[in-house]
């Protein structure tokens, strides 16, 4: 009988510390189930270090509450299926037009965002360019932030990059891999019928009346690179505004094709460049006699260069322009 009782005894025994060792076991669940962590245990947060040109950011993995002050950004993160919560409405670009709605709300503008605001939405993240580059210190102290931009010496390169860097921290690399091989096939196949013509181009902004030629080098040199228009001249100095030019010198180089970006479409609201090309100096162009006149998307080529849709809407038009 004692031998019985001690016995049983050692089964309690070893039964209990079986069930302490699994109490305490960290190996993961095979599930495919995502466990919710139990009262009292932390949930392990994953982050991604992002080193860019004005800094660094530790963002955490899948941010929800994001603001976004680039267009080109904004356009890449909606082919990506992904949402935020505001953005600078003051100039959005009309392909991106259901971002008006008030579910999004308003930080302000381009160049000024509204810090008070920002502040209390509580961010998980900013995304910012160019324009924002000068308030980048008070945004970083508001949430982490991103300072995305474009080479425009590497157009390509550039896309490639801030998509990749978007997928990363999103959880999208699969579709962001999908996005940029459609866009990039679609590039560089209008890119080869623009070769294969062997036609120079001239590029130029209309600027409230002014005439601003852009050529190599410029912020619109995907035109010569990427889409492999030959340069009308090879001297425009380069600026960010382009180089003031007249009636007199577009005759001068008569260009086979002229690529117009009105810029008053997007800082005045109104289009009026096709009125500036109707005079009897530019009829002598062969770019207008033989109707090879390419009138641009202002809003996508000035303002959101860069993103995925907005790309593809530039592919589109110059494989129009050139049919």
């Amino acid at each position: 009988m004692k031998k019985n009782n001690r016995f049983t005894l050692a089964i309690l025994l070893v039964l209990i510390s079986v069930l302490a060792f699994t109490g305490c076991s960290s190996t993961p669940s095979q599930s495919n189930e995502t466990s919710t962590p139990a009262a009292g245990e932390v949930e392990e947060i994953v982050t991604v270090t992002v080193n860019h040109e004005l800094g660094q950011a530790v963002v955490n993995k899948n941010p929800q509450r994001v603001i976004v002050f680039d267009y080109a950004t904004l356009d890449s993160l909606d082919a990506l299926g992904i949402e935020v919560i505001g953005l600078p409405k003051s100039n959005v670009p009309a392909y991106l037009s259901k971002f008006n709605d008030d579910k999004y709300e308003d930080v302000g503008t381009l160049f000024e965002p509204d810090f008070e605001k920002i502040f209390s939405m509580e961010p998980d993240l900013i995304l910012i360019s160019g324009r924002q580059r000068d308030v980048y210190p008070e945004l970083e102290k508001i949430a982490p932030t991103v300072f995305l931009t474009v080479d425009t010496s590497d157009y390509v390169g550039s896309l490639t990059d801030n998509v990749t860097l978007l997928g990363e921290i999103f959880g999208k690399e699969t579709e962001a891999v999908a996005e940029l091989k459609k866009v990039t096939d679609s590039l560089e196949a209008v890119g080869q019928k623009v070769a294969d013509l062997g036609k120079n181009a001239l590029i130029i902004m209309a600027n409230e009346g002014n005439l601003n030629a852009y050529g190599p080098g410029s912020r619109f040199s995907i035109i010569h690179n990427e889409f492999a228009f030959i340069a009308a001249d090879e001297e425009i100095e380069v600026a960010n505004h382009g180089m003031n030019v007249s009636y007199e010198y577009i005759v001068e180089k008569d260009p086979d094709y002229i690529l117009v970006i009105d810029r008053g479409a997007v800082t005045a609201g109104n289009a009026s460049s096709s009125q500036l090309f109707d005079n009897d100096l530019m009829k002598q162009t062969q770019a207008i006699q033989n109707d090879n006149m390419i009138y641009l998307n202002s809003h996508v080529w000035y303002v959101a260069s860069g993103g995925l849709i907005g790309t593809s809407i530039m592919i589109q038009e110059i494989e129009d322009g050139i049919k």
